[in-house]
């Protein structure tokens, strides 16, 4: 049993199901860890992710009297700054250790992370200082506006970027997921020091992180380092504020061209979101319904496949972002339209027929297996285990209540969520020259 003398708080996670557990630590600083050593692995993964991202542009602190907002992009621009400070480059220091490490911002939350099968101590460490450690100036705030400004117009000439948030601007009315994660060429161009201290003191409070770590660690070895470089934060306080969105869409298809061969396509339903926990619990079903309408074991992806309307490109993608829920499918297709159709006529008719009680089984079995699947993989579990704490559900909870899914939820989830009118469909056609 690990030493938590100095810490607060320390509880150990089991699944009877799996076999497996986990520690889940509240540390003297305020932040949360999420241990999961795993026997025979020789790479560590490690994430340290606060819960923030893309759409917390509009917010409010205690000391402020009202909502603030801020420009788009700012959360991604921090991602990119907080590799600087006095010492260089963080990327150089790794290097240094072995270690490979990344970043990413998505629609909710920032982290960063590095993966390493020697020196784990001394890689965390580095993960844990420059994360906490904030630099920025006039002169490389400035410099990094060109820099992300030439990422949003590579971004812009991007057939499967461009494709996927065509759809969400089709979409969502109102919500920020339908602008770009890193913003826009004007947005960024209002960001600046103060800008950036401001929001990564408020959101980037150790009450508001989480570190999650998988594979072949100690528990000790995690605990000596946060103690020595992590210092106590404040009670963490915000109340956050997203436009209210409209059931409806904004428009039911959008279109522009590109450099492409063949067309590409997204098509998808805007559903009725609830709390975020719920939200994550409702992906669930959600996922073994993408298989169940077009997986690839359906009717409708053979006969999509065998006339040339899709190609091994499809897939199909459950959403859960705090309060917004979606489902998509997309890929290539040179009648995208009719594709678009052909799952709107499959959607009716599971509606109106119910949905068979083999395909049921197959899909829910596939989709279990995915997430049994999961556990084999440090980084996945480490990602789960982060993901988790930021939904308030936890991460074995996920896998049981998904084996206790019946046919019938999945029935009424379609018929009372699946609706025509909130669907839209977005295409990207080769450029006519």
């Amino acid at each position: 049993m690990p030493d938590t003398e100095k810490n607060t708080a320390m509880e150990t996670i089991s699944s009877s199901l799996l076999g497996e557990q986990y520690y889940k630590i509240t540390h003297k600083s305020g932040v949360t860890l999420l241990l999961c050593p795993m026997k025979g692995f020789s790479t560590a993964y490690a994430l340290f992710g606060t819960n923030y991202g893309s759409m917390d542009v509009t917010f409010k602190t205690p000391e402020d009297k009202d909502f603030v907002e801020v420009p788009a992009g700012i959360a991604h621009y921090l991602e990119h700054k907080l590799f600087e400070n006095e010492d260089g480059d963080a990327f150089q220091r790794f290097a240094a250790t072995g270690a490979s490490a990344n970043a990413y911002t998505s629609f909710d939350k920032t982290c960063y992370l590095f993966s390493c099968t020697q020196n784990f101590e001394k890689s965390l460490e580095i993960l844990l200082d420059f994360v906490t450690r904030p630099y920025f100036t006039d002169e490389t705030v400035q410099k990094e506006q060109g820099i992300i400004g030439q990422e949003i117009r590579m971004y812009d000439d991007n057939p499967d970027w461009q494709v996927y948030f065509n759809l969400l601007k089709a979409l969502y009315q109102k919500n920020p997921v339908r602008v770009d994660i890193a913003g826009t060429v004007e947005s960024i161009a209002e960001i600046n020091k103060e800008l950036l201290y401001r929001c990564y003191n408020h959101f980037y409070n150790l009450h508001n992180m989480v570190i999650a770590i998988a594979g072949n660690f100690s528990v000790e070895s995690v605990l000596e380092v946060a103690d020595r470089v992590l210092k106590s934060a404040e009670p963490f306080q915000t109340e956050r504020r997203l436009p209210e969105e409209p059931d409806e869409v904004c428009q039911r298809k959008i279109e522009t061209e590109l450099e492409v061969a063949t067309p590409m396509f997204q098509m998808g339903f805007k559903l009725k979101g609830g709390d975020t926990a719920e939200n994550m619990r409702s992906q669930i079903l959600d996922e073994i319904i993408v298989e169940i309408i077009a997986g690839e074991n359906t009717p409708i992806y053979r006969e999509l496949y065998d006339r040339g309307l899709i190609n091994a490109t499809f897939s199909g993608e459950a959403m859960a972002v705090r309060s917004l829920l979606a489902v998509t499918f997309g890929g290539e297709s040179r009648e995208p339209e009719t594709v678009y159709k052909a799952i709107l006529e499959r959607v009716r008719q599971l509606k109106k027929d119910g949905i068979d009680e083999k395909l049921f089984q197959q899909c829910k079995k596939a989709t279990y297996g995915r997430y049994i699947g999961m556990f084999s993989r440090p980084e996945a579990v480490a990602s789960t285990l982060l993901l988790s704490q930021f939904t308030g559900v936890e991460m074995y909870s996920l896998v049981e209540s998904l084996g206790n899914v019946t046919r019938e939820q999945l029935e009424l989830r379609l018929k009372n969520q699946y609706h025509e009118d909130w669907s839209a469909l977005s295409i990207v056609r080769p450029a006519l020259n």
